[in-house]
């Protein structure tokens, strides 16, 4: 199974950007499809992105649609999220989560990392 680390979470303000890392270990990247999904205090997990292995195909939220960015490095073992145009509805714990195809489904994936908070003020 695949560990997962995120990074790059901490404290913004409204219209900044942030990077959000998720490092892997115990077995290559490549094997997987990865995604990104965002728990907010009281809701439910919920879908932010996902990128295929070969990074070839992805797909997102439609409430961060042209926001946020997906990519992978597979020589790094690294997954990327890139936010831009932070919103204060963005804030959330984030986490990344390996699995066998690309899916908007938390269901799909199998290994999940333990999250990055991400706060942004008004």
């Amino acid at each position: 199974q695949v560990q997962l680390v995120e990074s790059g979470g901490g404290l913004l303000q409204a219209g900044g950007s942030l990077r959000l890392s998720c490092a892997a270990s115990g077995r290559t990247l490549s094997r997987y499809a990865m995604g990104w999904f965002r728990q907010a205090p009281g809701k439910e997990r919920e879908f932010v992105a996902a990128i295929s292995w070969s990074g070839d195909s992805t797909s997102y939220a439609d409430s961060v649609k042209g926001r946020f960015t997906i990519s992978r490095d597979n020589a790094k073992n690294t997954v990327y999220l890139q936010i831009n145009s932070l919103k204060p509805e963005d804030t959330a714990v984030y986490y990344c989560a390996a699995g066998p195809v690309v899916s908007t489904h938390k269901g799909t994936f199998g290994s999940w990392g333990q999250g990055t908070q991400v706060t942004v003020s008004s």
